[in-house]
């Protein structure tokens, strides 16, 4: 190759399967179903799992329902928990006349010293007492084997509790040699006031290989994969307030739409990427959020390398099992429990074997009544939350040999930071990318 040739690169390729089908809603409509029958569902997961680990766990004990409790008598019990909350939200304190005498909150967390725990399963419930069960680390939905007692005051005394654990986890493949990653961008938020164009269109020239040096764009034509997790787009408010839209604010919707569309169809060009729904793009807005309509994207849609994909988002690659979110789960979490950071709560959820355990009590979901979707057969190599505050990452090693990679991925239009994973080794660096010349 002569001094004044360009080295060309070639895109590497990997084995792509979605494993979305579980979260599809096909052709269901709500005929008047209540949520009781999710709960029925999970409980009934749940319990052949604890069940089947209680007899290990404490093999002298005997395991009662709620209403099989006697007083005194040492057991374990099985079901889901229920949280009470003093400051929980609730439409019916816009009519309390005593609503000026509940305590102010702040605005993201409603966790309060008086929250306690109850235990229920088909037949019946039952209040938590004792220091080893901490109200503040649970939330409503969470599955659990307690073993304790029953007091005189028809209380339960926990003196342990079992949580469902890690599920069972693929080996992952055996390491090859090559570089191969994929890359994740979150909060886009096209069409609102902190996106930033240039900034993005940074970004795109850097993954499709159009900006840099040569080290720049080897490193580009590694990349396999983009994932986009979740609100991509940003519809003002003040046109959403369901009344007939002048013609001059016809724009203000479709404007945003049309941009992102130009934008993802110059990725797509590239190389494969998924788009994920997140809680401000124009889909469903309780879980799972269905695949954003293709006829919003005429021109990204246009190539098989683009694709709608549910939130949750279950797929394989190569082998390494993903499994994310747009961020709701976790931030839900947040509202309703304490933890030391986002990946803590994101644990929580594994070994809970639960995307969304506060679904539907606090975060919304569809009225499911044969199956709970969000119950984690399977443990990923790669687990991601989109639109949150910074990026954070956390390689959990769990008792059976598990390696999982969490992830935080920063909302984009803020912080200007994508996330690059290996799939070689499983570890991960973030992208950053400024129009700030003083930066």
């Amino acid at each position: 190759m002569g001094d004044g040739e360009t080295k060309h690169f070639e895109r590497k390729q990997a084995l792509y399967k979605s494993l979305d089908e579980k979260y599809l809603v096909h052709g269901q409509k709500y005929k008047g179903q209540q949520y009781s029958q999710i709960y029925f569902a999970r409980l009934h997961r749940v319990r052949n799992l604890l069940n089947s680990l209680v007899h290990k766990w404490k093999p002298h004990l005997p395991v009662h329902t709620v209403l099989g409790l006697e007083e005194g008598k040492e057991c374990v019990i099985v079901g889901t928990i229920y949280k009470h909350m003093k400051l929980k939200p609730s439409i019916l304190d816009e009519y309390s006349k005593e609503r000026s005498m509940v305590p102010l909150v702040k605005p993201h967390n409603f966790v309060h010293s008086d929250d306690y725990l109850i235990l229920e399963d088909e037949i019946g419930r039952v209040r938590l007492r004792g220091c080893s069960l901490i109200a503040v680390d649970f939330v409503t939905g969470t599955g659990l084997a307690l073993h304790g007692m029953k007091t005189n005051e028809g209380d339960f005394l926990v003196q342990d509790f079992l949580e469902a654990g890690l599920p069972p986890q693929m080996k992952l493949p055996i390491h090859w040699q090559e570089d191969k990653y994929v890359v994740f961008v979150s909060g886009l938020n096209v069409g609102g006031n902190k996106f930033n164009p240039l900034q993005f269109q940074l970004l795109i020239d850097h993954l499709t290989g159009l900006l840099g040096g040569e080290n720049d764009y080897k490193t580009a034509s590694n990349i396999v994969r983009l994932v986009i997790a979740g609100s991509s787009i940003l519809i003002p408010q003040s046109i959403l307030n369901g009344q007939t839209l002048a013609l001059d604010d016809q724009s203000k919707l479709t404007d945003p739409i049309k941009e992102l569309d130009i934008l993802l169809t110059q990725l797509a060009v590239a190389m494969p990427l998924d788009i994920m729904p997140g809680p401000s793009d124009p889909a469903n807005s309780f879980l799972p959020q269905q695949p954003l309509h293709r006829c919003l994207f005429p021109g990204a849609s246009a190539y098989s390398t683009f694709f709608c994909c549910t939130n949750p988002h279950h797929f394989e690659l190569d082998g390494v099992q993903f499994i994310g979110t747009s961020g709701q789960n976790i931030d839900d979490l947040d509202k309703y429990s304490i933890g030391k950071d986002k990946l803590e709560f994101i644990e929580r959820t594994l070994r809970w074997r639960h995307l969304a355990p506060t679904a539907p009590n606090t975060l919304g979901c569809y009225p499911f009544t044969e199956k709970d979707p969000f119950f984690l057969e399977s443990c990923p190599h790669v687990y991601y939350v989109g639109n949150q505050e910074k990026f954070e990452t956390r390689l959990l090693q769990g008792p059976e040999n598990h390696l999982v990679r969490l992830i935080c991925i920063p909302r984009f239009c803020e912080s200007g930071v994508a996330v690059m994973l290996n799939l070689k080794n499983l570890e991960c660096h973030t992208l950053c990318l400024s129009t700030d010349l003083n930066s």
